[in-house]
């Protein structure tokens, strides 16, 4: 049986991508562990067909978080049967690079995102430089590799001359029948689900709720500045029309996706990774049968001009914004026509067919899909 070892340096608990990826790499009859951390505040994970493995660290943060939780991933897989290695983003790569040198293991790497352009990097000279030295050494050495968009892949491409594939993050596809009416709302409910962090436009909805009388605003997730989003709600005086849940367990997602009447994914341009997202939370949004509303960047209005599943917004006042939203729910025929085409492009854009990518790439690697 093969053994193959999923790195990630988040608690597992709400990441889909590397649940779905395990998931198919159990078809193949091998043996999946994911590896992650356990810190302050995680979530139990949930009962899994795979086997898992958190890290509880000293560090949670910091230059001092990515070295422990490398030096501790190498060791942990240099003593373990492997024939596979997984390394998801270049946080997890060095630790995974080296334990596979030493191994003599095939590493595959699956990247969620433009790393070394991410908000906290792009002004940080020394760190950035460290990262990038670190996929300059490690990223042309690797074979197998796949990434979230067709951007990212084609800069990866030019920088290392490798041969990177595209694996978009797209949920399972959803069967829909679910009484509408269970999910009808006293108001417009706005919905922003994944991770809170600078330069996600969280803000800027937050100010807008200010201007919308009839609507309510759901984020849920954490991250990085969710004690500022707190603050910021409560001095604008908005606790009763903004909740934050914190963060829920994917396979509980869905159930509050539903609820919602538009989703937003309003990401700044601070840096490329921002600039060329094509973020999870839009086809968990298709999924559900919401619109959406997003930033006018390359990836993301690709998807929603294709299929006409919403509008997009550039990034101006929070007057503005709140004028926009107003204009999607008056305009009552291209929403229902919008919410129409998200079942179309609910069909095309899902899980089971993403997966056939990816199971040509590790076909190559051995192994045999049932």
């Amino acid at each position: 049986m093969k053994r193959i070892y999923i790195t990630v340096t988040n608690d597992l608990v709400t990441d889909n991508r590397i649940h779905k990826v395990a998931c198919t790499l159990l078809k193949s009859g091998a043996n999946v562990t994911l590896i992650g951390r356990k810190k302050t505040g995680s979530l139990q994970i949930l009962d899994k067909p795979y086997q898992t493995k958190r890290f509880k660290l000293l560090f949670e943060r910091g230059f001092g978080f990515y070295l422990e939780y490398n030096i501790r991933l190498f060791f942990y897989l240099l003593f373990r049967r492997a024939n596979v290695i997984i390394a998801n983003d270049l946080d997890t790569l060095l630790g995974s690079y080296i334990a596979s040198f030493f191994k003599s293991v095939e590493l595959v790497y699956d990247s969620h995102e433009y790393f070394t352009e991410v908000p906290e990097l792009v002004n940080r000279k020394i760190p950035r430089k460290v990262w990038t030295l670190i996929e300059k050494t490690i990223l042309p050495r690797i074979k197998y590799s796949y990434t979230v968009c067709e951007s990212i892949a084609q800069i990866y491409n030019d920088l290392y001359g490798i041969n990177m594939k595209v694996v978009r993050n797209v949920p399972y596809y959803i069967n829909r029948a679910i009484p509408e009416k269970e999910y009808k709302n006293d108001s417009k409910l706005i919905l922003y689900q994944g991770a809170l962090n600078v330069g996600r436009g969280l803000e800027h909805i937050i100010d807008a709720m200010q201007f919308l009388d009839d609507a309510k605003l759901q984020i849920i997730g954490d991250g990085d500045i969710t004690e500022q989003l707190k603050e910021r709600i409560i001095k604008k005086g908005l606790s009763d029309k903004v909740e934050l849940t914190g963060k829920i367990p994917f396979e509980e997602l869905l159930a509050y996706t539903f609820k919602a009447d538009l989703g937003i994914a309003l990401e700044e341009n601070i840096g490329l990774n921002y600039y060329y997202a094509l973020p999870n939370k839009l086809f968990d949004y298709i999924q559900a049968g919401i619109p959406v509303l997003v930033s006018p960047f390359p990836e993301m209005q690709k998807i929603v001009n294709k299929y006409d599943i919403g509008t997009i917004y550039e990034h101006k006042t929070p007057e503005l914004l709140a004028k926009k939203i107003m204009e999607i729910f008056n305009l009552e025929i291209p929403y229902n026509k919008w919410k129409e085409n998200t079942a179309l492009a609910a069909k095309d854009l899902c899980w089971e067919n993403e997966e056939k990518i990816l199971i040509q790439i590790y076909s190559q690697l051995g192994l045999h899909f049932k």
